[in-house]
């Protein structure tokens, strides 16, 4: 049988979900971010024009984490979006990733990316399947798109 795709209204999982995220990059909770994450996941990067195994980039990621849970560095990602659509256990959502980072050598950074992402929703909790970062966005851009 087949079902209609459709958007919910109820956003408050998947909601959740981007706030724990952000959270662990906010506090440099690595172990928490990586729980957001399925195992199997995949990055592709639109700009690179590659995709790999989402663990990867955890590896590399991971530095900045314990740098930011040192007081090192300040990190930060906010996530909105233009497209959501979910059933019970699937959603792809389609908007736009802004993290920022603020290093103790001065060093900083503003990224705008626009971003599409397939979760699974798996014993109850929702995990990233694909994180697809399609290439830069603008600040413009970002403010068309209402907070959530």
């Amino acid at each position: 049988m087949l079902l209609p795709l459709c958007a919910h209204a109820d956003n408050e999982g998947i909601d959740t979900y981007w706030k724990i995220v952000s959270r662990s990059v906010k506090e440099g909770d690595f172990k928490s971010y990586k729980a957001t994450c399925h195992p199997d996941a995949v990055l592709v990067s639109g700009s690179k024009k590659v995709s790999y195994p989402l663990s990867i980039a955890l590896k590399r990621w991971k530095k900045e984490f314990d740098d930011t849970k040192a007081g090192k560095r300040k990190s930060s990602a906010s996530f909105r979006f233009q497209k959501r659509f979910r059933d019970a256990t699937t959603a792809f959502e389609s908007g736009i990733l802004l993290y920022e980072f603020s290093t103790d050598d001065g060093k900083s950074g503003k990224d705008y990316v626009f971003l599409d992402a397939l979760l699974v929703k798996e014993k109850g909790k929702w995990l990233i399947m694909m994180e697809y970062q399609k290439g830069p966005a603008t600040r413009q851009d970002w403010e068309r798109l209402k907070p959530q």
